[in-house]
């Protein structure tokens, strides 16, 4: 598959730094294909009104950040908004729903909008409003606005009965922008985004007070998939990943995060969230451990699915996906799908395949592999990285041969605590870059 030049850039940047691209997913994705038709019905649902809730299982290494992010290059494309929320037990922890809900917003992007997009999203709401009211036939300034107001009370009329501080965000947000009061609209919106600290002053100008709490920011999610639908988008993919940091945090903590999960499985169920997507990923350990979702039964009944048979005949439409993680064959697929695209429109590709052929890539795969004693789930992000290098420095060096002039290294320094974690003890020593990197004991 062919991508921009623009985006072939930004993948290969990304790669380059070892990290997930934010789009261009699709030339990369190996393995995924198993899971195409389901996400397909799945994205259809959201489309039609319900809601989905999916829970994804793997190791550290197999993809799951990848994979939320394929998703969301698909949900995008069948006219879902989407956001990422990274769990974590400082910045982001579960059970402050209205902290999520903050982040939620701060990275809501659409096909149109990069983050955070909740500003031009409530903006395209008011216009396709006027819209329908002109519609119906043309009006003076005044009838305009008394009739959107209208049109604005009758569409919030549900959310009003929930959260009724965020229809008067909005009432009050409108009211503002028409009259030109940047400071006021600006306050109002960060307030429609659930950021905390905003002014007296700018709240008293709406009729509301406090700060959102966990209850709030439940009706706050369902104003925004309503401002959403009538904003021309189909709904809404949010991704809770790395929740399996649940693990980590004081037992109080977890079971109040475990709670919250169930509370939002639940409403997802119940159909209190129309057009709404939620998917979390986690490891193994998280679902089936006895610190994970365990701990609560009903949590862990409602997302239990049976994989003790072959990984090729799971369900990709239950509940709960697992990601199967790479072997050797899907990491030179990987690999010579980074090169493809590498190599995409330069002029002199010919010699950077004939120098970084098949043969090399499946070398450097299995050195890059052995620094993690030959446990190739955990090496697609540090072969990646290396194998961009190496292409790197082909591209600029006419001379360069990578099997003469290159040495494959794995510092601790470049990976993460899991990849670290998983790294024979002692690690493979690498040569010495200087004398001073010697350590004689005497």
């Amino acid at each position: 598959m062919s991508i921009s030049e623009q985006r072939r850039r930004e993948v290969v940047d990304a790669l380059r730094r070892g990290t997930v691209p934010q789009q261009g997913l699709d030339v990369l994705a190996v393995g995924l294909g198993r899971f195409e038709g389901a996400v397909g019905e799945e994205l259809g649902r959201i489309a039609a009104g319900r809601a989905v809730f999916k829970a994804v299982r793997g190791e550290y290494g197999s993809g799951k950040t990848f994979f939320s992010r394929w998703l969301a290059e698909r949900a995008k494309r069948a006219g879902l908004a989407t956001t990422e929320v990274q769990i974590s037990e400082n910045e982001t922890p579960l059970h402050r729903l209205e902290t999520v809900y903050r982040r939620l917003t701060e990275h809501l992007a659409t096909a149109e909008f990069t983050p955070s997009s909740l500003r031009p999203i409530v903006d395209s709401w008011f216009f396709a409003l006027e819209e329908d009211v002109l519609a119906e036939g043309q009006v003076d300034e005044d009838e305009l606005e008394r009739r959107v107001g209208e049109l604005l009370e009758q569409r919030l009329a549900a959310v009003s009965r929930v959260a009724p501080s965020f229809a008067a965000a909005l009432r009050a947000y409108r009211r503002a922008s028409v009259a030109g009061d940047v400071a006021v609209a600006e306050g109002l919106m960060a307030w429609l985004g659930g950021q905390p600290h905003v002014g007296a002053s700018v709240k008293r100008v709406a009729g509301i007070r406090g700060d959102l709490d966990h209850d709030g920011a439940l009706g706050f999610l369902q104003g925004l998939l309503a401002v959403l639908r009538d904003s021309g988008h189909a709904g809404l993919l949010v991704v809770l990943d790395e929740v399996e940091t649940l693990q980590r945090v004081r037992s109080d903590v977890r079971d109040k995060a475990l709670n919250a999960l169930r509370q939002l499985v639940d409403d997802v169920d119940s159909g209190r969230f129309p057009g709404l997507m939620l998917v979390i990923t986690g490891t193994p350990a998280f679902f089936d451990g006895p610190q994970g979702m365990q701990r609560l039964a009903p949590l862990a009944q409602r997302l239990h699915v049976d994989f003790s048979s072959e990984p090729t005949f799971d369900n990709p439409r239950a509940v709960q996906i697992r990601l199967p993680g790479f072997d050797k064959d899907s990491l030179l697929e990987l690999g010579s799908r980074v090169r493809g695209l590498y190599v995409q429109g330069l002029s002199h590709r010919d010699r950077l395949t004939d120098v970084v052929d098949d043969a090399y890539v499946a070398d450097l795969a299995r050195a890059v592999a052995g620094h993690f004693g030959d446990k190739v789930g955990v090496a697609p992000r540090t072969f990646v990285k290396k194998l961009v290098d190496v292409l790197d420095r082909v591209d600029q060096h006419a001379s360069f041969d990578p099997r003469r002039d290159y040495s494959v290294r794995v510092s601790g320094r470049e990976l993460t605590d899991a990849e670290r974690a998983t790294m024979p003890s002692p690690p493979p020593l690498a040569p010495a870059e200087s004398v001073d990197e010697i350590d004689l004991r005497l």
